[in-house]
């Protein structure tokens, strides 16, 4: 009986210990996307570009839409360069740069770009590079050649 009594008392101070640390969930803000694709068919964005939670900012999937046309280029090189300014707009509107990324996934219907794409992504970097995922994929939505999604903590 002793032993048991012992017990219950060592849960009962642990678990007002652990009571008391418990933290309050960071606020979080959501950043508006535009999508030139469905607003021009008058169709809701289903999706937040972006939601900053505390220090760490999640970034939705992007491809690399002209800003002007609302179309994917023909030329690959831009289509990526584009698709590299929205990925660091969308870190800028969070507060962050591209130093605060840790973690990114590209997908890519065709691997052979691969090389291409490393090409331009790496010239955006200037600091340690963040481990990324580079991951065959299915069509992508517009006829995109890639889409990057990430997540960046505040240094």
């Amino acid at each position: 009986m002793k032993g048991k009594s012992l017990s219950l008392l060592i849960g009962f101070v642990m678990g007002a210990a652990l009571a008391g640390t418990a933290q309050k969930a960071p606020e979080r803000r959501y950043f508006k996307a535009s999508n030139p694709t469905l607003e021009k068919q008058g169709l809701p964005v289903p999706y937040s570009d972006a939601v900053l939670a505390g220090n760490t900012l999640y970034v939705a999937g992007r491809t690399g839409i002209d800003p002007k046309s609302g179309a994917i280029p023909q030329d690959v090189q831009q289509e990526i360069k584009f698709l590299m300014d929205s990925f660091k707009a969308a870190l800028v509107n969070g507060g962050m740069t591209a130093d605060d990324v840790v973690m990114v996934q590209v997908h890519c219907p065709d691997l052979t770009l691969y090389n291409k794409f490393n090409a331009i992504y790496l010239s955006y970097f200037s600091k340690q590079l963040p481990p990324r995922a580079f991951l065959g994929s299915g069509p992508l939505l517009g006829g995109a050649h890639f889409e990057m999604l990430g997540v960046a903590v505040k240094r």
